[in-house]
């Protein structure tokens, strides 16, 4: 395998990055071309996302990476799930997207009950009911009569919006699709049933539903001009961040759970057919797609946003690294504070700090009062509603599940990861932290030629990237700490 070279372009709800990846013999090689911020606009109280802006920001890493004198193979998009753009009669995109985090309050899936119980939406779609699903967001469009909704030609999820900028393709790719709870699991196609249901016709979404690997087309001459490129091959690769992030996962053989680490964390086990049936509906499991053939039996569980919210706060007045934010948890008693991670209370609210402190006096439990104790209450919650989480994943799988492999950007939080393995009790296999990156490029990759398999890729990664092992400790500790979460979290085992 000579080298050759391939752009990840990797958004995610915080920031977004085009990255290169340089294949070799015997490794993979990552540089980081360009990296921005991906900002939500409040305007008059409603959030969108600036995909023009982020439209920008892509070209200019295109160019940036011209100006190196890279010459990629191709380039693969993928972003955050269920959002999406809105496109006009004429081919224009109509404003700005609506973020996922308008919809935070579960009046408008109460609503949506009314005219289809929840229970029978999960069995014709095996998704998690989440109350930003797309589903329930095209139904609160439809209820206000969204004139963008009424005007468009067709929507597009986000990275076939991207993809559409940069080629002028429209597609629906399968994995971002899956998100959405509109696809039927067995089709593998949007369900017209429940489209009809919100008054959304199957026309509205472009034609065919493609999967990872599908070549979109080639960079518009306009965009190869401007950038310096050649007009590059774009290949629809996960384009949900975590289905790409998942080809990254650096397991020997199947008997594994992942955790993908970031603003959102999101645990689950890969399989070939989904699990959908009461129990699975009961805990709120999801089952979105994954590449070649896979289904990510998943649960969404809130990740680094809670301390994402906190440090705004107190960067107004100091602003702490990840470093000393980690040491000053460090020094905080252990157990002090726990608290839901998922709870209703910390989706987005005005104060996250304030969320806690209301969170734990309600409990019981006082308050937090310094930054070390706000940290650590953040981390112990959150490796306590790992450990809820997969002992719900372990009731599932037909297999043992023998390790967790943390990817993403929470890898790199050896105290958190520590944290992680002690409240399992299992062995805990940190990295890649490029996973989502990683992954984008490698499905490039072996639609290139250069792999044969999943498996294959896996075994690539796991040898030329640098993973850390935590073992498990004070397993007594940790079982009367679970106890206690369980308790003052009221959480149930069968959810």
């Amino acid at each position: 395998m000579n080298q050759h070279s391939f752009l990840a372009v990797d958004l995610g709800a915080t920031s977004g990055r085009v990255i290169c990846g340089n294949l070799n013999d015997n490794k993979l090689v990552l540089e980081e071309i360009h990296k921005f911020p991906n900002n939500l606009v409040n305007i008059k109280g409603k959030f969108y996302w600036n995909i023009f802006q982020l439209f920008i920001h892509i070209q200019e890493g295109l160019t940036l990476a011209a100006r190196k004198g890279i010459h990629p193979v191709s380039i693969g998009i993928d972003t955050w799930g269920v959002d999406f753009a809105f496109v006009g009669e004429d081919g224009s995109l109509m404003g700005l997207p609506f973020s996922y985090r308008n919809y935070t309050q579960k009046d408008n899936t109460a609503s949506f009950a009314k005219r289809l119980p929840l229970d029978e939406l999960y069995a014709k779609t095996g998704i998690q009911t989440m109350d930003f699903n797309t589903i329930f967001q095209l139904y609160a469009l439809q209820l206000r009569h969204s004139s963008q909704l009424i005007a468009s030609k067709k929507l597009l999820f986000m990275p076939d919006a991207i993809s559409y900028l940069l080629t002028d393709k429209q597609i629906m790719e399968y994995t971002i699709a899956s998100t959405s709870q509109l696809l039927d699991p067995v089709k593998k196609d949007l369900n017209t049933e429940l489209l009809t249901l919100i008054g959304i016709k199957r026309s509205q979404f472009p034609d065919k539903m493609v999967f990872p690997g599908h070549v979109v087309g080639k960079l518009t001459k306009e965009i190869a001009l401007t950038t310096g490129l050649d007009e590059v091959p774009v290949i629809a690769v996960g384009g949900h961040d975590t289905a790409s992030a998942v080809v990254a996962v650096p397991a020997a053989n199947p008997y594994f759970a992942y955790l993908s680490s970031g603003t959102w964390s999101l645990m689950g086990i890969e399989l070939l057919e989904p699990i959908i049936n009461s129990r699975s509906q009961e805990a709120n499991f999801t089952n979105e797609g994954g590449v070649d053939g896979t289904i990510r039996f998943l649960k969404n569980i809130t990740g680094m946003w809670i301390l994402e919210q906190c440090r705004k706060e107190w960067d107004v007045n100091h602003m702490y690294s990840y470093d000393e934010l980690i040491s000053m948890s460090q020094e905080a008693t252990p157990f002090l504070f726990l608290f839901d991670p998922d709870a209703p209370s910390f989706s987005n609210p005005t104060s996250m700090t304030q969320a806690i402190i209301t969170y734990c006096e309600a409990s019981g439990q006082g308050q937090p009062s310094t930054i070390g104790e706000f940290v650590r209450s953040i981390f112990e919650s959150l490796a306590l509603k790992y450990k809820h989480i997969f002992n719900l994943l372990q009731s599932f799988a037909s297999f043992p599940i023998e390790k967790l492999h943390i990817i993403g950007g929470g890898s790199r939080n050896s105290f958190l990861n520590q944290l992680t393995a002690n409240a399992l009790g299992i062995e805990v296999e940190a990295g890649p932290a490029e996973a989502t990156s990683i992954g984008n490029i490698m499905i490039q990759a072996k639609i290139a030629g250069y792999f044969a398999s999943l498996q294959e890729i896996r075994t690539f990664i796991r040898a030329s990237t640098t993973i850390e092992t935590f073992l498990p400790k004070d397993k007594d500790k940790w079982q009367l700490a679970y106890e206690q979460f369980v308790q003052r979290c009221q959480l149930s085992d069968k959810c």
